[in-house]
């Protein structure tokens, strides 16, 4: 008895410090409403990683294609374009947020309705490599919805 106490012992121990290693934390996600007819939308959230990594993708069922963009100033214009993922400094907090970094959602299958919730799973390269994926329910704010910083 006191052999198996141990082990249960040992293998939650051993489950709770591999999740802590590798943990990305992810507050206040949001997807912005679109009108019916809109075929992109961004989503936005505050990641912060326990150890150095990598976000390289994010999955949605209700996108075509979905990117990693930063928003960026050149020549005086504002540009978006997509980036190959966003480094995640190791307990350091990453905005996912309007006019920088940002997630879009292309190829809408549905409006994106305030109220609905909006399922992303993100894909996390952790230093040695190897990918995790951390499931996200991102709310939808309305089109005019600005956060308080």
């Amino acid at each position: 008895m006191k052999l198996l106490k141990q082990t249960v012992i040992l293998s939650v121990a051993t489950l709770l410090a591999a999740s802590a290693h590798a943990q990305v934390t992810v507050k206040d996600p949001w997807v912005r409403a679109t009108v019916p007819a809109a075929k992109a939308s961004g989503a936005f959230m505050l990641l912060q990683s326990a150890q150095d990594a990598r976000l390289v993708e994010v999955r949605s069922p209700v996108a075509g294609m979905v990117e990693i963009h930063q928003m960026s100033m050149d020549n005086g214009m504002m540009k978006m374009s997509a980036v190959d993922g966003i480094d995640l400094p190791a307990g350091k907090p990453v905005a996912l947020a309007s006019g920088g970094y940002h997630v879009m959602l292309m190829g809408l299958k549905q409006q994106m309705k305030e109220g609905d919730t909006i399922p992303l799973t993100l894909v996390v390269q952790k230093k040695d490599k190897k990918l995790e994926t951390v499931d996200v329910k991102a709310l939808v704010k309305p089109l005019n919805y600005s956060p308080s910083k």
